[in-house]
Order: structure tokens, then sequence, then C-alpha cells
């Protein structure tokens, strides 16, 4: 921690936060990752499908780290420079990218795909899942759980109500598949351990992920922030807390 707060600050309050690469928190940041290696889980169903989407792909890094992709591989995302970013990663595997606002409808046919996958969707829209599934069709995806990482968010914005910090609660994602006339074969919730070794990386974070504390700027919050990073300094890390879960539905063949 040879750095002044302010050299920290410039730097992460510079560097390029496009695409959902996480690798320049490398050694500045952690995160606990799910038991079930959602990577790893997706490319078995991918191997196995005959025509997949990828909603809300992001940079498209998850989808292309996959070893097999199927015949018919569509990712859609809404972000002008990720859509780029996943077009240039995805392309060479054979795979096309439809830039789309994540708003109803999907712009597909029904029962188009016999795999639909999403890595930490903003939106989740159960009905438009279910309609461009096939009979027997499969969604599988991780979604961000109730009250993730709140340490930081309530650490910048104070205690949060209690409905805020129940969204996306995987129940209530359980009873809307249903509602879509999914079934539900897997569902799973994980707490996972995430720490920021220095007041860069909580920049960064919160610049990239930009729901956490909306409205987020370095001038808004340069008081809270160098009050972190003493703490951090004085300390070690800022210790938050994660939430993931795994979900599998079926559409009835």
């Amino acid at each position: 921690m040879a750095r002044t707060f302010e050299e920290l600050v410039a730097e992460a309050e510079t560097v390029p936060v496009d695409g959902w690469d996480f690798s320049w928190l490398y050694g500045r940041a952690t995160e606990q990752r799910p038991s079930w290696g959602y990577q790893r889980t997706m490319g078995e169903h991918l191997a196995r499908a005959s025509a997949a989407l990828d909603i809300q792909t992001g940079g498209g890094e998850v989808l292309a780290g996959v070893p097999k992709l199927p015949a018919l591989m569509v990712a859609t995302e809404s972000w002008p420079p990720n859509v780029a970013k996943a077009t240039e990663l995805l392309h060479p595997r054979g795979a096309v990218v439809v830039a789309d606002p994540d708003e109803p409808p999907l712009p597909f046919a029904d029962a188009a795909f016999d795999l639909v996958t999403s890595r930490h969707p903003a939106t989740v829209w159960w009905t438009e899942i279910a309609r461009v599934l096939r009979p027997g069709g499969t969604y599988l995806a991780q979604h961000v759980g109730p009250a993730s990482v709140f340490e930081l968010v309530e650490y910048f914005l104070g205690p949060q109500p209690e409905e805020i910090r129940r969204r996306r609660h995987p129940d209530d994602e359980r009873r809307e598949a249903e509602a879509a006339g999914l079934q539900v074969l897997d569902l799973r919730l994980e707490s996972l351990r995430t720490e920021f070794f220095d007041i860069g990386a909580v920049i960064y974070f919160l610049r990239k992920v930009i729901w956490m504390v909306p409205g987020f700027t370095v001038d808004r919050y340069r008081d809270r922030l160098r009050e972190l990073d003493e703490r951090i300094r004085a300390e070690g890390p800022f210790v938050a807390h994660s939430t993931r879960f795994l979900i599998e539905a079926r559409k009835p063949a």
C-alpha cells in the first residue's frame, strides 16, 4: 500500500470498464466462486444443445470460454461497447450477437431454442424465456441473489429497507418461473466472501457494476472513499459477501 489515496483514485477513475472481464482486479480484490462452477455447467449443457440463446452476454467472455458451442448459437446484449466486444469474441466461434434492449419481446420466434442461458442477468423476463424455449427445453442461469455485496452498498448509501434487501430472492424467482409455465429442477443459493484490498478496487467495481451504488462518482463520494481508504490501510481488506444462485428450469414437453 505504498501508493497514496490520490494515486489509487486517479488510476481507478480512468481505467476502461467496458466488457465483463474483471481481470484488472487480480491481486486487488477476490471473490469466492460458487461450488457448482457455472461456466463448466453451462458448457456441459451447451455441448448437448442444438440451438441455444445466451441472454445479456456482456462482453461474451463467459460464453467464449465454453469448449463446444451448438450448431446454432445466439447471444443478446444491450450495451453498445459490450455488443462490440462480444461480437469480436464470439463471431470467430460461429455465434451471432444481437443488439437487444433487454426488454420484451425477445427478437426470436416461439420455440426457437432448446437451451437458454444467462449469467447475472439484470432483468429476467420469464414469459419470454418460456416462449422462445422449445417444449422440453431448458433455462440454465446463474443469478445475483439478494443483498449481494450490501456491506459495500450500505457503506455508501446507508441501511437499506427490507424490500430492497430481498430483491432477487430465489424463492421469488421460482414463483415467477413457475407462473410462466416452467418447472424448476434445481435452485441453489450461496453466500460468497468478497474482499477489496485497496480503494482503487472499490472504485473500479462501483464504476463497472453501476447498479450497486446508482450515480456513483468519485467526486460525489470522495469523503467516504477517503475514510474507507484509511480503514483498509489500518485494518486490512474490506470484506463483503456476494450472493449467487443457480437455477435450472424446464419447459414441459
